[in-house]
């Protein structure tokens, strides 16, 4: 397993001990992994529109540029 595995298995387990030792239930905890699997998945599909529009603007740039 990478160190960057190992960081990210310690991260996720430091994180759900203290949300159970704060009284957080067992659903309580798949609510939140959800909201941050919904957060991830927009952060993601906003960087896929950022580098699709940068492309098409240079690609716009390279035919403003040829014509």
């Amino acid at each position: 397993m990478s160190t960057d595995q190992k960081g990210t298995r310690i991260l996720a387990r430091t994180f759900f001990n203290q949300l159970r030792a704060s009284g957080y239930t067992p659903h309580q905890v798949i609510g939140i992994a959800t909201e941050l699997l919904d957060l991830v998945t927009t952060d993601l599909k906003e960087g896929d529109k950022e580098v699709a529009v940068a492309a098409s603007q240079e690609q716009g740039a390279e035919w403003q540029q040829r014509a």
